[in-house]
């Protein structure tokens, strides 16, 4: 909404706005993209333009949108969906992302997997049986041995702590 909101105060008119992607009306030149980094830099935000850029930001959206929507939309497995919606090769994108952010796509969802689990923990409104079948863990077990090795604590130890640990999705 702040994207959209300040590219309507400098005279662009965004036809469609998500996560990570602006569609304005017209084609913008140099000195125009230049004036919208400016712009938006002071919000925290960074206009990316480049292919290579565009495509991780594109990874980590379509990740981030699984993960928050419960995983609805993986039929199959993370590889096959991103090269559906991607439509590139699943090895080029998984080298890629590992050059570029120096995590592989699998390391990054399963973060992404585990600040979700704690977002519900903290919450309390689930079980961990019922967050296992959320995100699609195999098992309780599964998840609680992932959510170890990533946070070094036992879901149940940090549900107790009550301690707000987790990471705001741009820094997973």
């Amino acid at each position: 909404m702040v994207v959209k909101s300040e590219l309507e105060k400098l005279g662009f008119h965004p036809m469609n706005v998500t996560l990570g992607e602006v569609e304005l009306s017209r084609v913008v030149n140099d000195d125009e993209k230049q004036i919208i980094n400016k712009h938006l830099q002071t919000f925290g935000f960074e206009l990316i333009d480049d292919k290579k850029s565009r495509l991780i930001v594109q990874i980590k959206s379509l990740i981030i949108g699984l993960v928050q929507n419960h995983n609805q939309g993986l039929k199959s497995n993370l590889s096959d969906f991103l090269k559906s919606k991607i439509h590139h090769d699943y090895t080029y994108l998984s080298n890629l992302f590992s050059e570029v952010e120096g995590t592989t796509i699998e390391k990054y969802y399963i973060a992404q997997k585990i600040e979700k689990v704690k977002e519900l923990l903290v919450y309390d409104e689930f079980t961990l049986s019922e967050i296992a079948f959320q995100l699609n863990y195999s098992s309780v077990a599964h998840l609680s041995n992932q959510f170890k090795k990533v946070t070094g604590l036992t879901p149940g130890h940090y549900k107790n702590i009550k301690v707000d640990k987790r990471k705001p999705l741009d820094e997973v």
